[in-house]
């Protein structure tokens, strides 16, 4: 479960600071205009508009683009998590599946609904001061309801060591 007033959960909800967020720390997020619609511990929603910019020689949304909504998806519940901690915790993507089912042609929506898992590999890591690896979903559709990628991120989570001086 989220804290209430999580900071992640915060952006979700003010367009404005989320694109600040972008700017600062995922420009390329910033230029192909990914809009994070919804975090809680259920549900994770991103969209990404096909546009000029998002677009390969195909007439369909460059892979690239696609692989970075997706995973925006299931890394910033997270960062949702982290945020909540008292202790820092690294987080790092360790692989990443791709099936690309249609053309992509329009808005495409990512959703990603293992946000307890995640949180509780998070906390798990915490009270084993170890690492833990999770592997997750998120699956795109287009504006038509049709399927158009599915992603299997596999992320670790590891509390950072505090040195002492």
């Amino acid at each position: 479960m989220l804290n209430k007033g999580n900071k992640v959960q915060q952006l979700a909800n003010n367009t404005l600071r989320f694109k600040w967020f972008l700017i600062k720390n995922l420009p390329l997020g910033f230029w192909v205009g990914l809009k994070l619609l919804k975090v809680d511990t259920n549900e994770t929603i991103v969209s990404v508009p096909f546009k000029y910019l998002n677009k390969n020689p195909f007439h369909s949304m460059y892979f690239s683009v696609l692989s970075m909504a997706a995973e925006l998806s299931t890394g910033v519940i997270g960062m949702a998590a982290i945020y909540d901690t008292k202790k820092p915790v690294s987080m790092l993507l360790l692989t990443m599946e791709t099936e690309f089912v249609k053309k992509a042609k329009t808005k495409i929506f990512f959703t990603c609904t293992e946000g307890e898992k995640i949180i509780d590999t998070v906390n798990k890591s915490i009270e084993n001061n170890r690492g833990e690896i999770i592997k997750v979903s998120s699956v795109g559709y287009d504006t038509n309801h049709n399927l158009v990628a599915k992603f299997k991120f596999t992320w670790t989570f590891k509390p950072k060591q505090i040195q002492q001086h």
